[in-house]
């Protein structure tokens, strides 16, 4: 799983001629594949590569520590852009009787600019009744790739922030169960999502009406963790805003 997105990456300088005279100072340069010498991106030479293998010989070792599990490492397109996720099964956030999380830690790099460096906090809820694991994602760190960006040289402060983050996020939860359901907020959550997946968000929250905001909020992760392509940018960036609108609405609900 992780040995598939550390294929090897090098950088090539952008040249061209005219009138048959070489100019090598264009101010470009290609980001390629080593293994299949394929074109991932034309960058400006203030760009700072940094590679999935930097990450991750980072990361590991620290998530390491805290017993953490890789449970997904997925290449978006032809390599240039790419998402890491961890567990940590070992830490519980008990939520009520039946409903336990585990801190989670994402990753997420590219090698076309189209994504800076993200770090980002999360969780699992575990679903007793059937085992399934649905994902949820809080909070973030951006990282853009620049050579004057001396934050890339501190990737393990920036990990181990994120991990402390991540285990202290059991109150946002506890939130969302004490919290009484607005409906409108239903239909604000269908319009969230792509217009194609709505009829079937209808039909399961018709099935599986949410009474609180953690209801709701499971409905939406279902969906989109089961029910969207996992390998489409487009379910990545709907995973990022699902969590912050939904808090959104439950402040609103408990203020009124």
């Amino acid at each position: 799983m992780l040995s598939s997105t550390l294929f090897p990456v090098k950088e090539i300088p952008a040249v061209f001629t005219n009138d048959n005279i070489w100019n090598k100072n264009t101010g470009h340069k290609f980001i390629v594949r080593e293994d299949t010498e394929q074109v991932l991106s034309c960058m400006t030479d203030e760009y700072r590569m940094v590679t999935n293998k930097e990450l991750t010989d980072v990361a590991t070792p620290i998530l390491e520590k805290h017993n953490a599990v890789l449970t997904e490492a997925i290449s978006l397109g032809d390599g240039q852009k790419t998402v890491y996720k961890w567990k940590i099964p070992g830490i519980k956030i008990k939520i009520a009787e039946d409903d336990i999380m585990n801190p989670e830690i994402i990753i997420k790099n590219s090698y076309d600019g189209s994504l800076q460096v993200h770090i980002l906090a999360g969780a699992f809820r575990l679903v007793c009744s059937n085992g399934m694991i649905i994902g949820v994602t809080l909070g973030h760190k951006n990282y853009k790739h620049n050579i004057n960006n001396i934050n890339l040289n501190h990737m393990d402060e920036a990990i181990e922030k994120t991990i402390d983050h991540s285990i202290e996020v059991g109150s946002e939860f506890e939130f969302l169960v004490n919290t009484v359901l607005d409906d409108r907020d239903i239909v604000r959550l269908v319009e969230l999502f792509p217009s194609q997946m709505s009829e079937f968000l209808v039909q399961y929250l018709i099935a599986n009406r949410p009474s609180d905001y953690w209801g709701l909020l499971n409905a939406a992760t279902f969906l989109a963790t089961h029910h969207m392509k996992r390998h489409y940018q487009s379910t990545h960036n709907l995973e990022t805003k699902i969590f912050p609108n939904i808090k959104k609405w439950a402040d609103k609900a408990a203020q009124a």
